[in-house]
């Protein structure tokens, strides 16, 4: 259920969804895992509430860019409820894990930038959610790993896109070994994009947030859009993916505009 702050409410914590209005009313939303007595982690009733979450944000034309963050400093999402997953059997296990892929693949769906601001732990299907973001951005002391097999159960979901991020051997270390890994190291790997002192967190997200909304919000979702293309599509079907895509840019006047705005303050410089 959800309240009058716009909170949507499960057993043992909340999914917050937060607008900030900028200029030209433009919305930036941040979405707020927090269950921070349990680290964040995502039960059935949690992971319901993300799903709604993101079916509104999907169908909000304002937003120009979603920051996903846990509740409280210990994690970012630190895995999915063990206690549940040991209840579980062959038919109730797929129905859990499909809901978490329903949350992965909702952030990937969402038509504008997803920035994922992680401090502390972010493990398993924490892990998952934040490889499902378009950039991440991380406080020094962060945690990643993938303990699964620990647990006697593979990796599985949105675990499929690591390789592409960091590569098949360092995939491998962290669905084989079940370790975990500290911020710095796997942004060597690639998994981060920075890694920040844990103080300097908002100030380098609201460096992405800015970046994104200076651009063209129209070209932003066409970028998008076409990143998922890259992700799936063969060269060649990628390239004319774009180039359909570079036409349907000038479909409104935002191209035209921002070029003339570009050389008009070239000239006034000259």
């Amino acid at each position: 259920m959800s309240d009058a702050s716009g909170t949507t409410t499960a057993d043992r914590g909340s999914v917050e969804l937060h607008l900030a209005e900028r200029a030209g009313g433009v919305l930036v939303a941040t979405l707020t895992v927090s269950n921070p007595e349990r680290l964040n982690i995502l039960d059935s009733a949690i992971l319901e509430a993300f799903e709604e979450r993101l079916i509104e944000l999907g169908d909000l034309d304002a937003v120009g860019v979603v920051v996903l963050q846990g509740g409280g400093d210990r994690a970012f999402i630190g895995g999915a409820d063990i206690r549940e997953l040991a209840r579980l059997d062959p038919t109730s296990a797929r129905a859990f894990i499909s809901r978490v892929h329903r949350v992965c693949a909702g952030l990937r769906g969402l038509p504008v930038p997803v920035i994922a601001k992680i401090s502390g732990y972010c493990l398993g299907a924490g892990l998952e959610v934040a490889a499902s973001c378009d950039l991440r951005v991380a406080a020094e002391d962060s945690q990643f790993g993938m303990p699964e097999v620990q647990l006697g159960f593979p990796s599985v979901v949105e675990a499929a896109l690591l390789p592409q991020l960091i590569g098949w051997g360092r995939t491998k270390e962290l669905v084989y070994a079940g370790r975990s890994f500290m911020a710095r190291e796997v942004a060597g790997w690639g998994l981060v994009e920075r890694v920040v002192a844990r103080r300097d967190l908002d100030v380098s997200v609201e460096e992405w947030v800015s970046a994104i909304l200076r651009a063209g919000p129209r070209a932003i979702r066409l970028q998008k859009e076409l990143i998922d293309l890259w992700e799936r599509l063969p060269l060649e079907r990628a390239i004319e993916a774009g180039i359909e895509i570079f036409g349907r840019a000038y479909e409104s006047d935002e191209p035209l505009l921002r070029t003339r705005q570009f050389l008009e303050r070239r000239k006034d410089k000259t």
